[in-house]
């Protein structure tokens, strides 16, 4: 399978901002696994959206997945009692 290319949206850098640097540090190498894989175990795609939800620790990663232009976008970072208001 070939490798997908991961973008982030302009407002996840600021919702990096909040999250203490240990844990986007964890993020980030989550987010970097999708490039091979953009729909791995414990992902969840969303009711009613065409995006997902992966967990890591107690953030949430929102993203989207264009299949025809191998492509991930990430579009919210947030903890997980934020992400979805």
């Amino acid at each position: 399978m070939a490798g997908y290319r991961v973008l982030l949206r302009k407002s996840v850098e600021k919702d990096f901002s909040s999250i203490p640097k240990r844990d986007v540090k964890r993020i980030l190498n989550r987010i970097k696994a999708l490039e091979e894989n953009p729909r791995p175990p414990g992902s969840e795609k969303l009711t009613g959206q065409e995006r997902y939800r992966l967990r890591q620790g107690r953030y949430r990663i929102v993203y989207s997945i264009q299949d025809d232009e191998f492509t991930v976008w990430v579009v919210k970072i947030g903890h997980r009692k934020d992400i979805y208001r």
